[in-house]
């Protein structure tokens, strides 16, 4: 074949070259031979060693040499590739050892960095929050600062508003105190404008004319009306002045008619007198006639008591009269001590009249049986006043000493106050009277005139407290009479007789709770300035007297619930007898004068006397105050 003809011609041109004459080991790898020494060795002088004799063999063994070659150098690459193998696995788990070192050493190294950043940041977090709060705290400082001054501005402008306010205030106080004295100033000179007009008395008198002070003091009337101010305005202090002039001047106009009219008085009066000693002599007869006439009737009187031995009283013994008309005498003093006052005309007097009147019934309006601390209360406040020491009364500070006739008033009003609410308070609620007798006894006992003027009101108003029984004198007209007995008389009407019981009933109450009552506070060891012996006096004058129809069983029954237990413990054997006595003799007179309509206070008063006799026992009244509620 043409390719083996040039494969020959191929080895001998290779054969003949300088490669050809290189020398060739097939074992260099197995002697671990380098390629550098076999670069070196391949420079070899070509004189100094022969040519290698180069045997030529067939292409067939050539080939088969050539296989033989390659076969034995396919099994040292797969050797030197096993020990590459083996090499490159221990380089691989060395390299693998090394870099998992190398990776915690990084891991370390990162978690290091991480730490530093995380210090590093918290660092600069702190910092800023440090610097934060400092720009914070400064801030608030700052404010702290803006709100001092804003509450001092605001502290100002609220005293500036307070200032004007109050200046305000103050203006519109003075100016309704000027407004107020304007108009009692106008109050004034009109009432004294009417005393300028001519009385029906001097209308006779041809010498006295009314007509320049009417002309006057209509002028002044007018001067004041220019100066009184229109609604929602003041007046000033020159209206005031105007006004004040005005005043004055119409005074002084009046005194002068009054003059005048005194001194035509004087004069009428000498002219009467002659004409009443013309009747002087007329009344000596009249008198002489009545003294007859008086004399007359006595005599019919002892004759028919005479005639009447068994019969009973139809009034009061003298002796109790006595004593009843020497309290309302000492009433009407106290009364006529404070006339001026309970007269005044000037309006701070009359405010002044107010303040006290409160100030002496509103702590009595005050007294209920809740517990003994608001009675104390109210005792010690009435007791000031009594006092002429300063108490305070609906915000205002008052006392008697601020007008002479202040105490006199003051006593009067109290105890007047006193008996109106065992008229009203305790007729409507029987548990009432303790309490109330508890503060009556009392301030009795520290300021005795009160007690003499409670008695006198309570007579006044319930002639059975006494007891008495006014007879109808000659010349009263029934309606007076019905007065004097203590009916209620509007406009001639005459008040039912349920609603008289009932007051009549509220009083005996008050009296006979009175009469048992110590006031627990006060260290006096004496007597009751009013104790149970005028109670038993009461009882007997009554047994004494001669029953009236309705009134007598009810006063009767009224009296002994309240007090029946104290006089029972008193008088024990004594008043077991006066209880025998009425049922078996006095309660069959009341029996006698009482009509069927009028029987519930008697049936009730029988009721009563009938158990407190099977029992002997009278019972505690329910609403009496033990010791325990004066410690509440």
């Amino acid at each position: 074949m043409p390719s083996e003809s040039l494969r020959w011609e191929t080895l001998e041109a290779l054969k003949n070259s300088s490669k050809g004459k290189l020398k060739y080991s097939p074992d260099w790898l197995e002697k671990g031979e380098k390629a550098e020494e076999i670069k070196e060795d391949s420079v070899v002088s070509p004189v100094a060693s022969s040519p290698p004799a180069i045997s030529v063999l067939s292409p067939r063994a050539t080939q088969m040499a050539g296989c033989i070659r390659m076969c034995e150098q396919k099994h040292k690459a797969k050797a030197e590739l096993s020990l590459r193998q083996e090499q490159q696995e221990r380089l691989v788990a060395t390299v693998s050892i090394c870099e998992s070192e190398q990776l915690k050493r990084y891991e370390e190294l990162m978690e290091l960095k991480q730490r530093q950043e995380y210090q590093s940041m918290r660092d600069m977090l702190e910092k800023e929050t440090q610097e934060s709060l400092g720009r914070q705290e400064k801030l608030r400082e700052e404010h702290r600062h803006r709100m001092k001054i804003l509450n001092l501005r605001l502290r100002e402008a609220e005293q500036q508003r307070l200032r004007e306010a109050e200046l305000e205030r103050q203006r519109q106080v003075e100016g309704r105190e000027r407004h107020r004295a304007i108009n009692a100033i106008q109050e004034e000179v009109l009432q004294l404008n009417q005393l300028l007009q001519p009385r029906p008395s001097t209308l006779t008198d041809p010498a006295l004319d009314h007509t320049p002070y009417i002309t006057r003091g209509n002028q002044l009337c007018s001067q004041v009306s220019e100066v009184v101010p229109a609604s929602g305005q003041f007046p000033s202090v020159e209206d005031l002045t105007v006004a004040e002039r005005a005043l004055q001047e119409m005074r002084s106009l009046v005194r002068n008619l009054q003059d005048e009219v005194a001194q035509a008085a004087e004069r009428k009066r000498k002219e009467q007198e002659e004409e009443e000693e013309k009747k002087k002599r007329h009344e000596e007869l009249k008198a002489q006639q009545e003294e007859q006439k008086k004399t007359a009737a006595r005599s019919a009187k002892e004759k028919a008591k005479k005639e009447g031995e068994g019969s009973l009283q139809t009034g009061a013994d003298e002796s109790t009269l006595k004593w009843y008309n020497a309290l309302q005498d000492a009433a009407s003093q106290c009364a006529q001590a404070f006339d001026e006052l309970s007269k005044a005309k000037d309006t701070q007097t009359k405010k002044l009249k107010m303040e006290l009147q409160k100030a002496a019934t509103t702590p009595v309006s005050q007294i209920a049986n809740i517990s003994g601390a608001p009675l104390k209360e109210a005792f010690e406040k009435i007791d000031k006043l009594l006092s002429s020491r300063p108490v305070t009364s609906a915000g205002k500070t008052v006392c008697t000493s601020q007008h002479p006739q202040g105490l006199e008033f003051v006593s009067y009003k109290l105890a007047e106050k006193f008996v109106k609410q065992g008229e009203e308070e305790v007729a409507s609620n029987h548990s009432a009277a303790f309490p109330i007798a508890a503060v009556a006894s009392g301030i009795w006992e520290l300021h005795p005139k009160i007690g003499e003027l409670i008695l006198a009101h309570l007579h006044k108003k319930c002639p059975y407290a006494v007891p008495h029984y006014p007879p109808m004198e000659s010349g009263t007209s029934v309606e007076d009479y019905q007065k004097i007995l203590g009916y209620r008389v509007d406009d001639s009407k005459v008040e039912g007789q349920d609603s008289f019981l009932k007051r009549m009933s509220g009083m005996i109450r008050l009296y006979a709770a009175i009469i048992q009552m110590r006031w627990p506070y006060t260290g006096k060891q004496g007597p009751h300035p009013h104790g149970l012996n005028h109670g038993w006096r009461w009882l007997a004058q009554i047994l004494n007297m001669e029953p009236l129809a309705d009134i007598t069983a009810t006063i009767l029954f009224d009296f002994l619930e309240v007090c029946g237990n104290a006089l029972m413990k008193l008088y024990r054997g004594q008043f077991w007898k006066l209880i025998l006595l009425i049922y078996e003799e006095y309660f069959p007179r009341i029996e006698a004068v009482t009509s069927t309509g009028q029987m519930g206070s008697v049936t009730r008063l029988k009721q009563f006397l009938e158990t407190s006799l099977r029992t002997k026992q009278i019972p505690v009244p329910k609403s009496e105050l033990g010791s325990a509620f004066f410690r509440s």
